[in-house]
């Protein structure tokens, strides 16, 4: 069974129709899309890890010589065989400071975390249904509604398809106004203050997801308050949770038949 869209102009009009791609018209998998997402997830989080030339870069050199009659040596200076970096000297006289090591001011920190973990994997057909299933879900009113609470009884027919997004930012606003109706709230990212302690803790804002608009690899749309992906650039971590409201422009919609 194929499925199909309706086609919207640069102006908001209907225009035709457009077919989907195949695998709009599969079931949705929720619990594939579930574990592709935490495997996305694991593989791109930042590792706890300290970076490899912290307290390393500067021009201190190993442990200098406590040999007789050397250059720049310690030899009857009395002190430790710790790497030293040179400030200033007045002759054979050197003004040192310690580095590199531990128990210096400005050295490396001792044992610190590796960084390392064991990769997740996931099958690249597992990994492309979960991926599938989160585009499908797009198109279904009940995963929509069940994502944001604030809606109900969606009239629109989805998913939504433009034939094309004007250039201007003000061109691109009323048509999705004349598109959404209602819904063109939800499609603007909302940025506010946190209330509570959090704004002293480096959570001062939180802001919604906004729209997604898909593009073709080729188009060029800008504007401020959409998350605005190619057809190439889309991830998992932008759809899920299932349900996300999305905007496809008929390129990008094309491109994805053969990228998903």
């Amino acid at each position: 069974m194929k499925l199909k869209a309706t086609v919207y102009d640069a102006a908001g009009n209907k225009k035709g129709e457009l077919e989907l791609p195949a695998f709009f018209a599969n079931p949705i998998r929720e619990d594939i899309a579930a574990k592709s997402f935490e495997v996305w997830k694991l593989m791109n989080q930042h590792l706890y890890s300290g970076y490899v030339e912290a307290g390393k870069r500067h021009s201190a050199s190993g442990t200098i010589s406590h040999q007789r009659h050397d250059w720049k040596g310690h030899y009857g200076k009395g002190i430790s065989r710790v790497p030293r970096k040179t400030m200033n000297r007045r002759g054979t006289q050197f003004f040192w400071i310690a580095t590199e090591v531990s128990g210096t001011r400005g050295g490396r920190r001792s044992h610190t975390p590796r960084g390392l973990r064991s990769p997740r994997k996931m099958n690249e057909k597992e990994m492309r249904l979960g991926f599938q299933s989160a585009l499908a879900a797009t198109s279904q009113t009940k995963y929509v509604e069940k994502r944001y609470s604030s809606l109900h009884d969606i009239k629109h027919a989805l998913p939504i398809v433009v034939e094309s997004m004007p250039a201007k930012s003000k061109d691109v606003l009323s048509v999705l106004k004349k598109i959404l109706g209602s819904l063109h709230e939800l499609a603007l990212r909302q940025k506010s203050v946190r209330p509570g302690k959090g704004k002293l803790r480096g959570r001062k804002y939180k802001s919604s997801a906004g729209l997604l608009l898909v593009r073709g690899n080729d188009e060029k749309i800008s504007m401020k308050g959409l998350d605005i992906k190619s057809a190439r650039e889309v991830s998992i971590a932008d759809l899920y949770p299932l349900g996300r409201l999305t905007i496809f422009t008929h390129k990008g919609m094309e491109e994805l038949a053969h990228v998903a």
